[in-house]
């Protein structure tokens, strides 16, 4: 802007700055008017400028040259503190004389006038590097201190050799002492609590001098003398050259809740460390998506995944012993090597002994899902004297004089066969050959499904004794049942079958694990009474007795297995594994099918179902995201190796199983809702014998007379099925059951808010 004759027009011969921060064109404009009266000679500069400003006060300026009646105009206003000011100069004919009046008069810098266009961008580059930022800077530290000074969290401020610079009033407040008498101290001099380990300060120092965070529980003394546990965080500022400059510590007491848990989130942050964090509500109360993740599939498929792997990362079942290993990791970050390896095996043993039930409040707001936990997370009220339930006194079923003849797979009626065509399908209907088999659908399609794994193959027996062993264990289910019966076992076989179809289960299991799990999903509810483990501790049942009220019903379950698996050779389908493998192996070879059906029968149990689901997520989903984020070839033996360890291979078959029993939310709209009404018959008559008993009631909401079905389902998807299947889905890629689940949720909500009770809307 060159300025001519009084007035100020937009036409510079060259850029040479008036470099301005906080001063506004306008009020630029108006402090030079102020001193142009007496110009005699063409002045070239330009400004930058964003902010107002005022007008400037001529009478500031009375007195003084034209330059500096410049500058001291400028600086009078009082936008102008932290802007930066440059006087250009002629070149001088004679001797150069002092900058001390320009200084006076508020200018920054003097600049000889030149010429050529880089010497001038040159001066303007160091400008702005240099005074510029400087006076950026300058103008937030009014803003910084006031927030140092009003934070409630204790801050001190050290130099890189640990003199203290700074603390704040919360600091005073907590450890007792005045501002004066810490500034100026080195670190050392404060007394130390004696509570802290010996080797703590050297670990802290050790991280810290390498430039990285320190985050931990330290013991600190106040004047008075006493200890206070605090939570640190310590943060090396690096400056110009990345060597240290400052250390800043940030303390808050650790019986300070509300503060402890920002740190747990903080910590849990950091060790997720390219999370961008953005909630949403979801189908479920407290779901969250926090992230997408690299995935194999379409892009469909692919965006799909990326919202369950994204779940996963931020999982709502979260139990202690989980926070904890995600402190470990953070921790590991910062830790010198001999820590981090110690870390290493304190999370090993972590993640495999029994601590990851998760702590759950009361809520009386949710009668449904408070009866739901009550009833099947349980092992019962109390023990009745004198009012026993009688259910293990009768002998198990032997196969039926009418189906004792074998059957071979060709022999299968046309009928059935063809309605057995799908069962590859997810969407096939297990209720159609329920009608076409008259309720022995468990035969027919253990038939097929154990044909197609080749089972009789692998375990050298004859078709005929497969087919008297599954005609023998489905009389030992209670058609009686309205849901616990033969079909809901072909079903759990048949979601078991579909399950080991896909491609990451195959990575992970071998043909032993397949069989086991087809046998255990066959067996998995023999002889089940209809009732519920509380109900079976609550009424003092035989069962119950037996196995002291602890997975009565599983464990009846799989020792009613192999009694009937072994009791007779005709249907004895483990017996001619020894002619096949030799004697010696045949004992360890049944022992591992023993073990591994008996470990999954027993985790279809509720009250350890958040345990199975926390370790899946923690042991084998979380790494495997982990891998799949990094990419690159190098990583496929990772995922093996985690795929295929014998711990991970147990959880795998867990998971499998447990998603199996209960994934009647996750099949076609109408089978969901045949298979509601059959499980709330059963809790309905459960109530009715618990009152005619005078036993207990163990779901109070499961009346006949009053339960809301939509209601209890709601509750049930929340609960139990949603993070399992979002695990589930991120480990075997599952679409189309995820969408069924959703669709199924909103038909169920959609009932809720119609205020029905009912499995479906009246007719219109």
């Amino acid at each position: 802007i060159t300025a001519v004759d009084n007035k100020i027009c937009d036409a510079p011969e060259y850029e040479l700055s008036l470099i301005n921060q906080g001063l506004s064109a306008a009020g630029l404009r108006d402090a030079v008017q102020c001193s142009l009266k007496a110009l005699s000679d063409e002045i070239k500069f330009h400004f930058t400028n964003t902010s107002q400003a005022s007008a400037c006060t001529p009478s500031s300026t009375t007195g003084l040259g034209l330059p500096e009646r410049i500058g001291a105009s400028i600086r009078a206003v009082n936008s102008s503190e932290n802007t930066v000011i440059v006087a250009v100069v002629k070149r001088p004919d004679r001797e150069e004389a002092s900058v001390m009046p320009l200084i006076n008069a508020g200018f920054n810098r003097r600049y000889v006038e030149n010429a050529n266009m880089m010497a001038c961008y040159n001066e303007l580059l160091q400008l702005e590097h240099g005074e510029v930022r400087a006076q950026f800077k300058l103008r937030a530290g009014n803003a910084i201190f006031t927030a140092l000074e009003q934070s409630q969290e204790a801050i001190e401020i050290t130099s890189e050799d640990q003199v203290i610079q700074y603390v704040n009033p919360a600091y005073e407040s907590i450890m007792g002492y005045q501002r004066g008498e810490l500034i100026g101290k080195e670190i050392i001099e404060v007394p130390k609590s004696e509570k802290n380990k010996p080797d703590l300060l050297e670990t802290i120092n050790s991280c810290i001098r390498k430039g990285k965070e320190w985050q931990g529980i330290y013991y600190a003394k106040k004047k008075n003398g006493d200890s206070i546990q605090q939570n640190v965080k310590i943060t090396p500022v690096i400056g110009q050259g990345g060597k240290i400059r400052h250390y800043v510590s940030i303390n808050w007491p650790l019986h300070d809740n509300n503060k402890s848990d920002k740190s747990t989130e903080r910590v849990q942050a950091e060790s997720q460390t390219d999370i961008q964090s953005s909630k949403h509500k979801d189908r479920r109360k407290g779901s969250l998506d926090v992230r997408s993740t690299t995935s194999r599939g379409s892009d469909g498929s692919s965006q799909r995944r990326h919202s369950s792997m994204a779940r996963i990362h931020s999982m709502t079942i979260e139990a202690p012993i989980t926070k904890v290993i995600n402190i470990i990791n953070a921790a590991q970050e910062s830790s010198p090597m001999p820590v981090a390896e110690a870390l290493d095996r304190v999370l090993e043993i972590l993640r495999t002994t029994e601590l990851y039930s998760p702590q759950f409040g009361t809520n009386d707001e949710d009668p449904h899902t408070n009866d739901l936990v009550g009833g099947l997370m349980t092992d019962g009220l109390r023990r009745l004297s004198g009012n026993e339930y009688i259910l293990a006194s009768k002998q198990p079923h032997h196969m039926p004089s009418h189906l004792t003849t074998p059957l071979t797979l060709n022999d299968i009626p046309p009928r059935i066969a063809q309605t057995m065509e799908n069962e590859e399908s997810w969407d096939f209907d297990i209720v159609n050959l329920e009608a076409a088999t008259m309720k022995r659908p468990l035969t027919y399609l253990g038939m097929k499904i154990f044909s197609r794994f080749g089972v009789c193959e692998y375990l050298n027996c004859p078709e005929a004794t497969l087919r008297s062993w599954l005609q023998v264990i489905e009389a030992n289910y209670h058609s009686s049942n309205s849901y616990h019966n033969s079909s809901h076992a072909a079903d759990v076989l048949h979601a078991t079958a579909y399950f080991l179809s896909k491609e990451r289960v195959k990575q992970s299991l071998d043909p032993i694990d397949e069989v086991a799990a087809l046998i255990a999903a066959t067996v998995h509810d023999v002889d089940h009474p209809g009732r519920t483990n509380s109900f079976l501790c609550n009424a003092g049942s035989e069962l119950a007795i037996l196995y002291n009220d602890t997975a009565v019903l599983e464990s009846h379950h799989a020792a009613l297995a192999f009694q009937i698996t072994t009791r007779d050779d005709k249907c004895n389908i483990f017996k001619n594994i020894e002619s096949q493998k030799g004697k010696t192996v045949h004992t360890g070879f049944h022992a591992v099918y023993h073990t591994a059906i008996i470990d999954m029968v027993l985790a279809t149990e509720m009250t350890k179902h958040f345990e199975h689901v926390n370790k899946f997520v923690n042991s084998i989903n979380k790494p495997l995201a982990a891998l799949e984020e990094n990419g690159g070839s190098s990583d496929e033996d990772s995922a093996k190796s985690i795929l295929t360890s014998p711990e991970n291979r147990i959880l795998v078959k867990r998971m499998l199983i447990k998603c199996a029993d209960i994934s009647n939310p996750c099949r076609p709209q109408e089978l969901c809702i045949e298979w509601a009404g059959r499980i709330s018959e059963e809790y309905f008559a459960q109530t009715d014998e618990e009152k005619r008993q005078g036993l207990p009631v163990v779901m109070p909401v499961f009346d006949r007379n009053t339960c809301s079905i939509p209601k209890s389902q709601i509750s049930f998807i929340d609960y139990f099925i949603t993070d399992m299947f979002d695990a589930w889905d991120a480990f075997a890629d599952l679409p189309n059951l995820m969408q069924h689940l959703d669709n199924n949720f909103k038909y169920w909500k959609g009932l809720d808010e119609r205020k029905l009770h009912s499995l479906r809307p009246p007719p219109e």
